[in-house]
């Protein structure tokens, strides 16, 4: 027992102890108005489109990083642009620039010279190797997130779910939206490091469902998420540890089995009520 709460005194986990709880913030904000607007795949959609950013600023010797930051922030505001003003679908938009993103992301990774790098950390994350000037990144960006939801929290909320209201409010919807197209492309590639680009929509969907399971209050639902993502996150870094799995996916299996459990709870509650009745 004391071998196990020893790992708590070294510095990379409690690094990746504070990156889970941080990318948890972000991802429950960002992640209740993905799944409030109904548009959880347009995540996938600039998650899996970072991926050429991150292919050709490794061709470029540039920080992988910026260069999925430039990706997904192009990819958010094509998706919502082609919604608005074009005429292709958005979920054909969504699949072209996906698909897209990809293709890119593999060409540029095999263009580039010399050693080829290793991906699997940005496929599958590596909460482990977590830094400090990454968490106080994380850190930042929870920070301004909490202050833009406190303050344009009205507009956000109408936009998210009846963008006609919005409109005979006087609300500038199309702008609203843009923004929050930002919002959430650098939420997503900020949480790359910590779940991965296969892994990560998991992240900005699972806990919110998990948290409407008993409010569907908008307000409620974001400290909600952020609890079961915490408490997730925290119990599949601890098995991760014990069992020596692959961090990430024991994360995102403890939220799942979050869910699961408690809707499995819920189910069997209601039922007992009934024949009790």
């Amino acid at each position: 027992m004391s071998d196990f709460f020893s790992i708590f005194q070294y510095q990379f986990f409690q690094h990746a102890l504070a990156a889970a709880a941080l990318t948890s913030v972000i991802a429950a904000m960002v992640g209740t108005y993905i799944v409030s607007r109904k548009i959880v795949f347009i995540g996938g959609g600039i998650t899996h489109a970072s991926f050429g950013g991150i292919g050709l600023a490794y061709y470029m010797g540039l920080n992988p990083f910026a260069g999925a930051a430039v990706f997904g922030v192009l990819t958010a505001l094509g998706i919502e642009w082609i919604s608005d003003k074009g005429r292709v679908r958005e979920d054909s938009a969504i699949a072209i620039l996906w698909s897209l993103g990809m293709a890119l992301g593999i060409i540029f990774v095999f263009m580039t010279p010399g050693y080829t790098p290793n991906l699997m950390s940005f496929l599958f994350g590596n909460i482990l190797t977590v830094g400090m000037t990454d968490i106080r990144v994380l850190l930042v960006y929870a920070i301004l997130l909490i202050l833009l939801f406190v303050i344009f929290y009205r507009p956000i909320l109408y936009t998210a779910f009846d963008p006609e209201f919005a409109k005979t409010k006087g609300i500038p919807v199309a702008r609203y939206r843009y923004m929050m197209s930002v919002v959430m492309a650098l939420a997503i590639v900020l949480s790359i490091r910590t779940v991965g680009i296969i892994l990560v929509l998991s992240m900005f969907t699972i806990p919110q469902i998990t948290a409407m399971l008993f409010t569907r209050n908008f307000a409620l639902v974001m400290p909600l998420a952020a609890l079961w993502g915490i408490v997730g996150s925290v119990a599949g870094i601890l098995m991760a540890y014990v069992l020596d799995i692959p961090t990430s996916a024991s994360i995102i299996f403890f939220l799942t089995m979050q869910f699961l459990i408690l809707k499995s709870i819920i189910i069997i509650r209601n039922s007992m009520l009934r024949k009790n009745r």
